[in-house]
């Protein structure tokens, strides 16, 4: 599989840090990380951020109709955060997830909600069978020259497929701060995250039509939660404990300086790209 190299604040999407110069990216490593999140699902499910009503309002907006009724594939579902909201806006929801751990978090949170094994690059779904594909914090871990013919081949006519990120408000200055202390400690590139979350990154081949929106939210957590929340991010669960733990231990340190009652509220913007098929 393929991804776009983009590197996310642990509280946006996760990294995919840039390989050394001359280097192709190692493709164990990048499995290592789509697989880091079994072990860490209880944490995943705790801790992770949600997604505002007004992303939901949008998706409506763009596809022209509610999504009471829809039919809707939750691709790469993980622990069912974004199904559980499409869910409650009336949606007829099915989730497909590839990982033995967050499936089973899934199973124990959303017990009603059917769950199928598989990949967005080999979707088990038949053909013309959903009105809407979504991937919530997923697509990037997709090939795209796979997952692009997959979900036009499982949607109706007139569907539509929908691909969203939670990514950091970079110019709230204690988010960019602590940005750039993880893209020093892990090596990343930070400020490439919202470049990466564009129509050419998410579909090379050109063939969808792409209509992006923004979103802006935000949530007070506790300090606790806010570290659990970016310790469970792939960059963090392959480095080791030992090495995310020290990490962790100054971040709570800054934190508690820039947030002395011990609430942190972390700003995110959802960026949302939709392109429908043709009727």
């Amino acid at each position: 599989m393929t991804t776009p190299p983009s590197a996310h604040h642990p509280t946006g999407a996760d990294p995919t840090p840039e390989p050394p110069a001359g280097r192709p990216t190692a493709e164990p490593a990048r499995s290592a990380r789509a697989h880091s999140f079994n072990t860490a699902a209880a944490q995943y499910a705790a801790n992770r951020p949600s997604y505002p009503p007004a992303l939901f309002d949008a998706i409506e907006d763009l596809t022209g109709r509610p999504l009471t009724g829809t039919r809707v594939a939750d691709i790469g579902a993980g622990t069912g955060i974004a199904t559980a909201l499409l869910h409650a806006r009336g949606a007829n929801v099915i989730a497909v997830e590839p990982g033995d751990g967050m499936a089973a978090q899934f199973s124990r949170t959303l017990p009603g909600i059917p769950i199928i094994r598989g990949t967005g690059d080999d979707l088990p779904l038949a053909g013309a069978s959903v009105d809407l594909v979504t991937y919530a914090q997923a697509w990037h871990w997709t090939d795209p020259a796979r997952a692009v013919p997959e979900a036009l081949r499982v949607l109706r006519p007139g569907g539509a497929l929908a691909l969203w990120w939670n990514t950091d408000a970079l110019d709230v200055p204690w988010i960019a701060e602590a940005a750039a202390r993880t893209g020093r400690h892990f090596g990343i590139d930070i400020s490439a995250e919202k470049r990466s979350v564009d129509y050419s990154t998410a579909d090379p081949s050109g063939v969808l039509d792409f209509t992006r929106r923004t979103v802006r939210w935000s949530r007070r957590v506790p300090v606790d939660t806010h570290l659990a929340n970016i310790g469970s991010h792939s960059v963090f669960l392959v480095h080791g404990p030992d090495h995310t733990a020290a990490f962790l231990a100054d971040e709570r340190e800054h934190l508690l300086r820039a947030f002395p009652d011990g609430v942190v509220e972390e700003v995110y913007e959802v960026v949302l790209l939709l392109a429908e098929t043709p009727a």
